[in-house]
């Protein structure tokens, strides 16, 4: 018979009664302290009625960034060639309007295009580049809505997830820039999927295999979101574990990322265009011009540089993110599980933070999100270290978390939302576009110099495609120089815009355009005014 001191030893086998007889059973054995995890720092998936919490933080993300999504901010140039490159692509006219040279992989715009029905089902109108918008907003909730599901699965609890997905959607900046057609928005919403999938608490060989796929599309979206890959390898690395499994974690990966990167490449080199050569463009000699020929921008640490001033325009629009953001990032580098966004973060920092190199406007959209997640895991983090004998001092310590950025960033957030929501920058442009549908005679035997945001608008308005001409290949594209043998004699208008008045001294046919031209019609503000040109043929 088993005595009571070695019940409670737990060297005995306690009997069970059962039908016919008695089971054997082995007493339950308390775990030690280290392997008990509190519930909050588990990875979680999403429940319906969470789902349905993410969802409408997202609709709230969405209508603040899509009121006036037409009118603010004004349409770059940028954005008039990624969507005349998808219309292309659309329209089965090749990967671009014009020759495509490989100074981006063409993912990004061609995603655009299977999206391009967007604008037509809401009936947007407006100039092509702004109703285009439109077609972007799929790609803001995916993103916004990844961020959220990171975080969870990063082990945050609700709260701090939502402030995340809040903290990177309400943004001024994320409202700014996540409105433009921009290659990163695609290429950020495909690298936070791939760091959700690795971070999947299932752990099923396809999710690592798709993250591996997910990846190679951002990387094919926009190039330099390679540099976030170490991000996903920790996460990958943290998330397999187990010594059995990481190896096939690994290899799905590695399997998913080299079978859908390869085919950039390989598209290359079967149109005889991977290696530089006479007469023909390159994807080698696109990187090399992009990584060691392209002029730099300067060090941002650097007064007047074009970097420092590109950054000074990102804190103006709003501080708080990338400041808060980035002294969240340092600690959150030492907490295991907030390490692969807070990994991503740090090297898009310091790679904009090289002296010398090049610095675009857009590339802010890479980092917004990792910083959001970075500064409301730390604030998990410091929730969690409360004792938990005080639970009450968690929803405390949210609720003053709340009222602090009412206070504190609401106002400014408010003032630099209202100026999206109200102001119309793209008037000029859409008077441009009206005026060049109906005003001017004979368009189909017309030739017109114009900037790429109003490129389809002019093809659309009945200008022959080949005799639309953006203003860079005027000078910089023998296949357009081949069709004017008379130089800027054979133009018939110029569409003046601040993008194609920015440099005309490095463009002597666009200097030739401006200086024998007379105004015919002008739009917007002195300092955006838009103008169209009438060439005067018969000066000297």
């Amino acid at each position: 018979m088993t005595t009571t001191s070695e019940a409670t030893a737990g060297t005995a086998v306690i009997p069970k009664a059962r039908a016919g007889g008695l089971e054997p059973t082995l007493p339950r054995r308390r775990l030690p302290k280290h392997d008990h995890q509190p519930a909050r720092v588990r990875q979680r998936e999403l429940t319906g009625g969470e789902g349905l919490l993410a969802a409408g933080l997202t609709a709230l993300v969405l209508a603040v960034l899509t009121i006036n999504i037409t009118g603010f901010p004004m349409a770059s140039d940028d954005e008039g060639t990624y969507l005349a490159q998808a219309w292309a692509v659309a329209t089965g006219k090749g990967l671009a309007h014009y020759t495509y040279w490989y100074d981006h992989p063409p993912l990004a715009w061609i995603q655009l295009a299977a999206l391009s029905w967007i604008p037509d089902v809401f009936g947007v109108t407006g100039p092509a580049v702004t109703a285009g918008r439109v077609a972007m907003i799929p790609v803001v909730a995916a993103c916004v809505l990844l961020v959220y599901l990171i975080c969870r699965r990063l082990g945050m609890a609700v709260w701090s997830s939502s402030a995340a997905l809040l903290f990177f959607g309400l943004s001024p900046l994320t409202v700014t820039m996540y409105r433009e057609i921009y290659l990163d928005s695609f290429a950020v919403a495909w690298m936070l999927g791939a760091l959700a999938l690795v971070l999947s608490p299932r752990r099923n060989l396809w999710h690592y295999t798709a993250a591996g796929a997910a990846t190679a599309i951002a990387v094919l979206s926009k190039e330099t979101m390679l540099v976030t890959l170490p991000a996903v390898c920790v996460a990958l690395w943290q998330n397999a574990a187990r010594s059995s499994t990481r190896p096939w974690a690994v290899g799905g990966y590695t399997s998913g990322l080299v079978l859908v990167g390869v085919f950039y490449p390989l598209y290359a080199l079967l149109r005889g265009e991977l290696f530089p050569g006479p007469g023909h463009v390159s994807l080698i000699g696109a990187w090399q011009f992009q990584l060691a020929n392209r002029s730099g921008t300067g060090s941002i640490f650097t007064d007047g540089s074009g970097s420092h001033e590109l950054v000074e325009s990102w804190l103006f629009y709003d501080p708080v993110i990338l400041v808060a953001g980035l002294a969240a990032t340092v600690p959150a580098l030492f907490v295991r599980r907030l390490r692969p966004a807070a990994v991503a973060a740090v090297i898009l920092a310091l790679v904009a933070m090289r002296p010398g190199g090049y610095l675009p406007a857009m590339y802010v959209v890479q980092i917004l999100p990792f910083l959001a997640i970075a500064a409301a895991g730390m604030l998990d983090v410091a929730a969690h270290r409360l004792p938990a004998r005080r639970r009450w001092w968690r929803p405390a310590l949210a609720t003053v978390t709340i009222l602090l950025a009412a206070v504190l960033i609401g106002p400014r957030w408010w003032t630099g939302n209202q100026r999206a929501l109200t102001a119309a920058d793209n008037a000029g442009y859409t008077a441009a576009a009206e005026y060049l549908r109906t005003s001017i005679p004979d368009r189909a035997g017309s030739t017109v110099v114009v900037d790429d945001v109003l490129w389809l608008d002019c093809v659309e308005a009945g200008f022959p495609e080949q005799q639309v001409i953006w203003f860079y290949k005027l000078d910089l594209d023998p296949a357009v120089a081949a069709r004017l043998p008379n130089g800027w004699r054979d133009v018939d208008y110029l569409v003046s815009t601040p993008a194609l008045r920015q440099d005309p001294s490095a463009l002597p046919g666009v200097r030739s355009l401006l200086t024998n031209s007379t105004v015919e019609a002008s739009f917007g503000p002195p300092d955006g005014r838009i103008e169209i040109r009438r060439i005067d043929k018969e000066n000297p």
